[in-house]
Order: structure tokens, then sequence, then C-alpha cells
């Protein structure tokens, strides 16, 4: 299955750059030389190199793996998939984990047995969005990459451990791609502007465009020369007449002023993935903003997901969640506020559910903090785990049944009401445990008022 043969460049399979295509494609680099950051992969004798470099003739370098390149949008994980072809001579096959199935896999295998039955080149199967891929899909793959019929390099925004299959990934190397800081893709959309490939100095940026492009792209070298093509077009339609005319240089070149860039780009696309890293990340964030009383950084998290589209019922779980174990018993109504956040996000949805996630974030953030209730069950737990689980005391037990008294059930059970306080002196834990305290109430909120009833309710069932 040869997706791209009608378009051969250098490479079989890699597709031929015409001058219409996006400028994100034209300048994507051609060499190791041009890739932008990412050096911790590119260090001489670095798996990455040594898969890209050519080997020399007579050397022994071991056969290329396959591997699993994993980074945000805009870092480069298509570039190198296509270096890996380019630079080996290998044949490139790509498919797209949202668009291709089972079928269109094994179709590309059993082609790339046949050419290295024949003496043909090997294959270099690029699979974009690797992470859409089902079980199913994934594991189709098993044979082709353990026998090495193919090298496979798949690419993914999402954390592999989350996205990849375990026996996928453990027969791949996983590279980490970090974005790119904000030189690196200052460098690339200088390098666009002048690059024959690119605009070629048809164009010039003036800076409080280019720093607020690069604010834009938030490290993303594809959004940077999406949002710099954009703009660059729309500086030279004002030069011809076309819209409003532009501001020209000395030497009458167009210039892509501040207002140009706004005009190019409504709004920065909001870095979250509600599948991915990034949705655990923002979650992460936004979880632990509330637990520190952060109400501000908590909105901006909450907002972040908003806008990103995230199932507002999600938002509302993690909400309930925290305000059972960030808050707990210092503040008990931030729990009924959460609850009823999430009963009337499901009622209302969006984009009303807003305002009532935010009620529920202002209340939880600014609550005063106790998991001491969360701690206590986890620490009881822990015991009945290891064995503490001793018997119920014989007054305790369940003495309503013909003959219980007989054995012993319920004799000397002191009942509660008939003490003052409503509090009697008795054993209620099993011996193996009897004086373990687990709940140890903090110093906030409502928990204070509970430490100091607590520490007499205490007292009290001590003296029996």
């Amino acid at each position: 299955m040869d997706l791209f043969d009608a378009t051969t460049s250098t490479t079989e399979g890699l597709p031929e750059v015409d001058a219409g295509a996006p400028l994100a494609v034209r300048m994507r680099p051609r060499s190791l030389a041009e890739v932008a950051g990412q050096q911790h992969l590119l260090a001489p004798g670095s798996p990455l190199r040594r898969l890209v470099e050519p080997a020399e003739e007579g050397s022994r370098r071991a056969a290329p793996s396959s591997v699993v390149l994993w980074g945000p949008p805009g870092t480069g994980k298509t570039t190198l998939a296509y270096l890996i072809a380019l630079t080996s001579g290998r044949r490139f096959v790509e498919l797209s984990g949202v668009t291709s199935g089972v079928k269109d896999v094994r179709a590309v295998v059993a082609d790339a047995r046949r050419r290295l039955a024949t003496g043909g080149p090997e294959t270099v199967l690029f699979i974009d969005e690797v992470h859409r891929f089902s079980t199913t899909q994934q594991d189709a793959l098993l044979p082709s990459v353990e026998n090495r019929w193919v090298t496979l390099v798949a690419a993914t925004t999402e954390n592999p451990s989350f996205s990849v299959n375990s026996p996928l990934l453990s027969r791949s190397l996983l590279l980490t791609l970090q974005p790119l800081a904000t030189d690196d893709v200052r460098g690339l959309v200088h390098r666009a502007l002048e690059d024959p490939r690119g605009l070629g100095g048809a164009v010039r940026l003036a800076g409080e465009a280019e720093e607020h492009l690069l604010r834009l792209a938030g490290g993303d070298a594809r959004k940077a020369l999406t949002i710099l093509e954009a703009a660059a077009g729309a500086a030279l339609e004002a030069e011809d007449g076309v819209d409003a005319p532009g501001d020209l240089d000395a030497d009458g070149v167009p210039v892509i002023d501040l207002t140009t860039v706004e005009r190019a780009v409504d709004v920065a696309a909001v870095r979250y993935d509600r599948a991915g890293d990034q949705h655990y990340d923002v979650t992460s964030a936004f979880i632990k903003s509330m637990r520190g009383s952060d109400v501000d950084a908590a909105l901006h998290y909450l907002a972040r997901m908003v806008v990103a589209g995230e199932d507002p019922r999600f938002i509302a779980r993690r909400i309930v969640i925290a305000a059972a174990e960030e808050v707990g018993m210092a503040d008990p109504s931030a729990l009924q506020t959460a609850v009823a956040a999430a009963q009337a996000v499901a009622l209302i949805g969006m984009p009303e559910a807003r305002i009532i996630l935010a009620e529920a974030v202002v209340h939880v953030a600014t609550a005063p903090k106790s998991n001491a209730a969360y701690k206590a069950i986890d620490a009881a737990i822990a015991d009945v785990r290891a064995g503490k689980a001793g018997s119920v005391p014989a007054h305790l037990r369940d003495a309503h049944y013909a003959g219980a008294q007989k054995i012993g059930h319920g004799q000397g059970y002191k009942y509660a009401h008939d003490a003052p306080h409503a509090v009697v002196g008795q054993q209620y834990a099993p011996d193996e445990v009897d004086g373990t305290q687990y709940y140890e109430p903090s110093d906030r909120g409502y928990e204070r008022a509970v430490a100091e009833r607590l520490a007499r309710i205490r007292d009290t069932l001590r003296h029996r």
C-alpha cells in the first residue's frame, strides 16, 4: 500500500513538497542540523542520531529499532520520521491513527515483507497519532516490529504509558520530545522569513509582532509558522491593495505589524487535550490549586478545561472529591456545595454550568483544609489489611435473635442515650485495636470545635 508512491522524491514514498504547500511543510528540516531544539535526543552517538544518520560503508551498526516519539504538538515528531526515511534511503509509508484500520496496517506489512524478500528497500512505517489506534490495531503491529519487517515510527501527543500497549512499547525505543524554547521557535521564524523555501524575504516582521506571534505559538513550531504564513498573506494583500494599505520598510518590503498578526489569528488555541497527557497535567494542577487554597489558579485551570470542551460532569466529580479529601470536616458544607453543583451541572449543562462550577471551586479553594478524615480511614483500612480485625466485643453483638443472650451477646451493653451527653464509657473496638486513635482533627475551621468535643468523648470512653 503506497500512500505517496505517485509523488516520490529522493526516497520512495516521501511526499514531494511543492511551492503551494503550507509554510510549515515547506520549512520541514531536511537534515538534523535544521532540527530545532531536542538537543537531548541529538547528541553524538545517541540512539536517534544513529537511527537517522546513514551508516558508514562497512559499518556493523545494529539494525534500526522501532521508536515511539512522544511530545506536544509542533515539536518535530513528523519531521524526525521523515528524516529517518530520507537520510537512510528507506521506503516511507505514512498512516494516520484517526483514519487507518487493521486492514491498512496488514497491507503495509505484507507489502514490506514482499519487498524485503525480493531485495527491495526496508520500509519505515510512520503512524501519526498512534494513541488513536485501538488495542487490536496496536496488537497487529507487534509481529512486524518484533521481526523487523518494518521500522515503526509512532508519534503521539499522549503519555505512552496510558495510550500505547505495553507489548508494543517494550519492543520500541521511547523518545520524549520537549516543548520548544522561545528562542528555538524564533530561529525557525527567522529562517522561514528569509529561506527561499519559505517567504524568501518577501516580508519583514516587526519586533512587537514577533513577540506576540511567539507568545501565541506557545512552543509549537507548526503553529508559529501557520500564524506567520497567515500574517504574511495579509501583509502582501495589503500591499496589492486588496486590503487597507500596509506599512513598508525603507526598502519597500511589506512589514507584518502587531495589528496584522492579531487579525491573522482570532485567539491562541488552548494547549489542552481532553484525552491525553495535557488532560492529566491540567487536572492535577486544578486539584492541587484547590488544595493549596489558591482560588485564582484554580479558576484559571477551570477556565482552561471549560474552553477546551472538557465534560463538565468530569470537572464536577473532581470538585466533589476535593471537597471530601482536601476540605473534609474543616468545612462539611463544602461537600454539600460540591454535590449540589454536580447535580446542577447534570441538570443545566453548558454554558451556564461554568458558573455553578466556579461557585463550587471558590468554596472548596477558600475553605479551611483538613485531610484528617481521609488519613483516618486509610489508617483503619491498613490495620484491617494487616490482620488487626479481631472479634466484635460480646456486648456489642446482635442480641435480637433467639438464643443470642444465652451465649452472651448483648450482655453488659450500655445504652448511650441513658448517659449524660449521650456518651458512655465502654469498649467499642476489638481488642486488637482498642485505644487506637485513627482520627486526629485539625485546628482549622469547624474541625477545631470537633477536636475539643472529641477530646472529652475519648476521655469518657477511656474511663469505663
